[in-house]
């Protein structure tokens, strides 16, 4: 589990985040909501140490990461993995060799268990051997994110981010991936952080949902309860998309 307490932040004195506090469970699919500017992935950046919050704290299982020695962070990161909205795959490396760089970076494994590793961590996304030698150029950007995901899980970890996995793909891929992450939630039993404003991932696997505005809270619930929320702030969020209107609309004509 991860918490994060009156967390505050700010960029030339200009506030960001603004005294948020909130709770990620383990072994669900925790998604933090919101428009662009609202304040979302900076609250991802600063749980995963990319930014350091004015005030505040961040604990993973009870350890409180802003005050932990440089060398405790470390080994804490060790323990997450990240797939960035981009995939962030090197070109130079085959799909493997992508895989594997984060065993051949912290781990002292022999090639043949880190062979292994990847070949289970790919098969585990959905990735056939056949694929493995190629280049991510030689592959489709959904078979990218899959990678990236794979790459991820490979040092086993407690804790996994993912900010926008959907971008730049197509609705029936979006689906794939958004199953696949919650499938290894799921079965992983790890704390996962998902940063989007995909409304189909949120309708799909927000087992977790967080809406952030403005860089404040504004309301916490789960794909059931967002549908019904009587935050105007949060209506005008999920409802800019006409089709989940009509979702809630049947849905409260079936119950009368």
């Amino acid at each position: 589990m991860i918490r994060v307490e009156n967390i505050y932040k700010a960029f030339d004195e200009k506030e960001v985040l603004k005294n948020i506090s909130a709770e990620f469970s383990k072994g669900q699919t925790n998604l933090i909501i919101g428009r662009s500017g609202s304040g979302k992935t900076v609250l991802l950046k600063s749980i995963v140490g990319l930014h350091e919050v004015d005030q505040g704290g961040i604990y993973y299982d009870g350890r409180d990461f802003t005050q932990m020695k440089p060398s405790l962070r470390k080994k804490l990161r060790q323990e997450m993995g990240m797939v960035f909205q981009g995939g962030a795959l090197f070109d130079s490396l085959t799909v493997e060799e992508n895989v594997r760089f984060p065993l051949d970076m912290f781990t002292s494994q022999t090639l043949a268990e880190k062979e292994k590793q990847v070949a289970y961590c790919l098969e585990r996304v959905n990735i056939s051997r056949e694929a493995f030698k190629l280049s991510p150029a030689e592959i489709s950007g959904g078979m990218q994110k899959r990678v990236a995901i794979a790459r991820a899980i490979s040092l086993n970890p407690k804790y996994l981010f993912c900010d926008e996995p959907n971008s730049g793909l197509d609705p029936e891929t979006s689906i794939v991936i958004d199953s696949l992450i919650h499938d290894i939630t799921v079965d992983l039993d790890i704390t996962t952080i998902i940063n989007t404003h995909d409304m189909n991932s949120v309708m799909e696997i927000g087992d977790k949902i967080l809406f952030i505005s403005k860089g404040e809270k504004c309301w916490e619930g789960n794909r059931t309860e967002i549908l019904h929320a009587e935050n105007q702030t949060l209506q005008e969020f999920v409802f800019a998309n006409r089709q989940y209107k009509e979702i809630r609309d049947a849905r409260i004509g079936n119950q009368s």
